[in-house]
């Protein structure tokens, strides 16, 4: 069995921790683990009888591919593939891929599609939905999983069954809308309606089948862009031209809603997608006055909320039902009966051109990451963290100079023809116009400040020459 991950979100309601060069998936919202890690260490224990489970197929955006990496490597878990998506176009056309990808080894697995955003509760039961999920994969269907609900949810989708599951299983008469709300009251009272999870499991051959005699569009796109792609270091680039082309749709509607050979497998534990910081309140543990709180905070007369400080002390007194987000660069106040009008704020925001829609003050990169610390009038100040052992591309800018000050570790600097080893307190000025790179040689992280200085200083104003991460062309 392969999983394959999905993980190609923007998790937009969850702003401002859920930014777009760094979604929720990738985001600790409850404990160390991001929601990411937390499936590939779910994933990772899988017992499943007389199963064995292969590393997973992983399939992100471009912009993610080193945030998938890294996040990978810091659990001691190598996907066999990264499948980079040059372009979101939903469900559908991903799960084509990772099908394409899998068959491809010359191979048949049987394939569990999970979501890289889930939290699910109770891992025994997740397992024994697995266990009978595998037993109707082998009599040729595709397993879609449905959560018992515990409420009138209105902003999931419901699958209905023909009749009560029997050994865990039942046959899919339909797949139903998100509902308003008496009639998401009607749902739960009826017993037969399910949350769609958007999990699935299946013989790789058989989606591959059904795709191609129910949406043969997306099975030739997912092709082509797999014939055409770009193979650099752990990824697997996907042909642009090709991907898209593919519909934009999800596997719901793309083979779930029109298969004759659907099946569903109920799990019957706490499951949530995260989908709004309500959903994040109800996920999380709370303290006797029903707050659910992270970082450094201090609550008075406050009940039933969320709070969650990055960067600094937060208080909250004398109110309730709540939400509170706290980071480097912006700040969120609602109450838990808004929260989906969180991506209102993100909508405006991107329309007004503010960088804290798509991105966080901290940026990661392969080679480390950086803190953008201070800004104003023709000058920019950043922390710099370089891992050991990795080098920034050689690159020269046309409208900044940059001064750099080793707070801790060593660096090798090239400036020009020059080669200087700098340590901590020791500094450089890189001009305007002058090739230049950084490296750390050393086995510790190295630490320093960059100070920018000129007319212009947008990350867009770079020339690489050489770069160890394939980013000749892409950022």
């Amino acid at each position: 069995m392969i999983p394959v991950i999905l993980s190609g979100g923007s998790g937009t309601r969850l702003w401002p921790l859920s930014r777009a060069l760094k979604p929720k998936q990738f985001i600790a919202l409850h404990g160390d683990l991001s929601l990411f890690q937390a499936t590939l260490e779910r994933i990772k224990n899988l017992s499943i009888e007389g199963e064995s489970v292969s590393p997973a197929i992983i399939v992100c955006n471009e912009e993610h591919r080193f945030i998938v990496a890294e996040q990978s490597r810091s659990l001691d878990l190598i996907p066999q593939k990264i499948l980079l998506e040059p372009t979101a176009r939903n469900t559908a056309p991903a799960i084509a891929a990772a099908t394409l990808s899998a068959l491809a080894d010359g191979d048949d697995p049987i394939l569990l599609v999970l979501a890289a955003d889930h939290v699910i509760g109770d891992t025994d039961a997740f397992n024994a939905a697995l266990t009978s999920a595998k037993a109707e994969v082998n009599k040729g269907k595709i397993v879609t999983f449905g959560v018992v609900p515990t409420k009138p949810e209105t902003g999931y989708g419901y699958i209905r069954t023909q009749a009560a599951a029997v050994d865990g299983a039942a046959h899919v008469e339909a797949f139903v809308e998100k509902p308003d709300l008496a009639t998401a009251q009607s749902y739960l009272a009826q017993g037969n309606y399910f949350w769609n999870s958007g999990m699935f499991m299946f013989r790789a051959s058989v989606m591959k089948a059904e795709l191609e005699r129910l949406s043969p569009e997306i099975i030739v796109a997912a092709e082509l862009s797999l014939s055409n792609a770009a193979h650099d270091q752990d990824f697997t680039r996907l042909s642009q031209v090709d991907f898209v082309n593919a519909p934009n749709v999800s596997i719901d509607y793309a083979v779930m809603e029109k298969t004759a050979i659907a099946s569903v497998v109920i799990l019957n534990s706490p499951w949530s997608d995260l989908g709004a910081w309500d959903s994040v309140w109800e996920a999380g543990a709370k303290d006797a006055n029903q707050n659910c709180t992270q970082g450094d905070v201090l609550l008075q007369d406050v009940t039933n909320s969320y709070v969650h400080a990055s960067h600094r002390l937060v208080t909250v007194a004398g109110i309730s039902d709540v939400v509170v987000v706290e980071t480097a660069d912006a700040i969120l106040v609602t109450t838990k009966e808004h929260a989906q009008d969180v991506k209102k704020i993100v909508t405006e925001l991107t329309k007004n051109h503010r960088i804290e829609s798509a991105s966080h003050r901290e940026v990661y990169r392969p080679w480390g990451k950086y803190d953008s610390v201070d800004q104003g009038y023709r000058y920019q100040v950043k922390r710099i963290t370089v891992k050991p052992g990795h080098k920034l591309s050689v690159q020269l800018h046309h409208h900044r100079a940059e001064h750099w000050i080793v707070v801790s570790g060593t660096a090798n600097v090239q400036i020009g023809d020059k080669q200087v080893l700098l340590t901590e307190n020791q500094s450089t000025y890189i001009p305007i116009g002058v090739v230049h790179s950084l490296e750390n040689p050393g086995r510790i992280p190295l630490e320093l400040i960059e100070v920018q200085s000129g007319s212009y200083l947008g990350e867009d104003d770079i020339i690489r020459f050489e770069d160890r991460y394939g980013r000749l062309e892409l950022v």
